[in-house]
């Protein structure tokens, strides 16, 4: 079974933390240009690949709730004519508040999406611009009414936290009011400074005031002792769900599953093989226009690095590296291999052994870049 991908690099701006692949576009013949060149790289990859059989869909971003549903209805149902999707499949679209309404929420969940993911970040307004977010909080809360009208029953709300100007009692307000929300999944991010984004400009110039490490700390301390209090418990480092609920999609990724990746700066993995497609948004748009497939890179992953991607995106979850997984994987035991960075992290309260597992302690998961590391040889 695979997971299907599909971006949408199109945002109304860009915010100033974004180094994502996307572009601020507001134009109804880009947007049909690249729907119908997405469903040429669909054949291309179907004559290829063959008909797979698809377990989870997830229209990424970008902001994929800009384009009307009719165009992710039509998306779908190419999807559905090349491939094999599950009737019980997981299908996801990225969703922005001010970017939906009642009428397209209900038009989506009939061309089949039945998982939401909405990006709201903050509840705070002044947070909010100064993120760069087109929303404000009333939109926030219409949009996540909405989708409850609408139908849709999976839910998933995105938090972040550590920002510029942000207090422990704004983040509190925050997570009570997502808490409020019958809602059944909750992301969490802490800010992060990429290279190439307005904060990081902003930041070079002095211009940007972050929380110190010590309160950035607390927030985290904070959600994580929080959330599990009220039914969402914690099945990766970022992801909090209520049972049943979780990222199906996502744990493709971490779980060394293959999944197909469709759409400008999509990637695919199957077959210990990467592909990398343009990020360029008008060069995507011909090369499939010329029956051409879009990929720009190959990467076929050796032994070595195989083992080093299977146990750190293993480590990210709850449930950690299955040992008898990872010895009927590569055909030997993980302790032959990774002996002095297990025993090291054990040393340190950052890993944890039973019987069938290697996990993240929460210590482990506060410092998981430093686990992580360890398995990088």
């Amino acid at each position: 079974m695979f997971s299907l991908y599909i971006h949408v690099p199109f945002c109304r701006q860009k915010c100033f933390y974004c180094d994502f692949p996307s572009i601020a576009a507001n134009s109804t013949t880009l947007y049909n240009d690249y729907i119908t060149a997405v469903i040429k790289e669909i054949n291309l990859r179907r004559q290829i690949l063959g008909p797979l059989k698809i377990s989870t869909i997830y229209f990424g971003g970008g902001t994929p709730s800009l384009l009307p549903p009719e165009s992710i209805g039509i998306l779908l149902s190419a999807v559905s004519a090349k491939f094999i999707v599950s009737s019980d499949a997981e299908i996801t679209l990225e969703a922005n508040p001010g970017t939906v309404s009642l009428d397209s929420l209900q038009k989506l969940n009939q061309y089949g999406i039945n998982r939401l993911s909405i990006g709201v970040q903050a509840t705070q307004n002044n947070l909010l611009k100064f993120l760069g977010r087109i929303h404000n909080f009333k939109q926030v809360q219409t949009a996540v009414d909405d989708a409850k009208k609408a139908g849709l029953k999976n839910i998933s709300l995105d938090l972040m936290y550590g920002l510029p100007s942000q207090s422990l009692k704004m983040l509190s307000e925050s997570i009570n009011w997502f808490l409020n929300q019958d809602i059944q999944h909750i992301s969490i991010y802490g800010l992060q400074i990429e290279k190439g984004t307005r904060f990081a400009h902003m930041q070079l110039n002095n211009k940007l005031s972050l929380p110190n490490d010590e309160l950035v700390e607390q927030m985290y301390d904070y959600i994580t002792n929080t959330l599990p209090l009220h039914g969402f418990y914690r099945y990766e480092i970022s992801n909090f769900a209520k049972p049943t609920f979780e990222s199906r999609h996502n744990m493709t990724y971490w779980q060394d599953k293959p999944y197909l990746g469709i759409g400008c700066a999509a990637h695919s993995y199957y077959n210990q093989q990467r592909t990398y497609n343009t990020h360029n948004v008008y060069k995507y748009i011909k090369t499939c226009n010329d029956n051409l497939l879009p990929s720009i890179k190959e990467e076929t992953l050796d032994r070595k690095k195989w083992m080093e991607e299977f146990c750190f995106l293993a480590l990210r979850t709850v449930d950690g590296i299955n040992k008898t997984k990872f010895k009927d994987t590569f055909n030997c035991n993980i302790y032959d291999i990774y002996c002095e960075s297990i025993n090291k992290l054990k040393s340190q309260h950052l890993l944890s052994e039973d019987k069938e597992h290697l996990c993240l302690t929460p210590l482990g998961m506060k410092f998981g870049n430093t686990a992580f590391e360890s398995f990088l040889q």
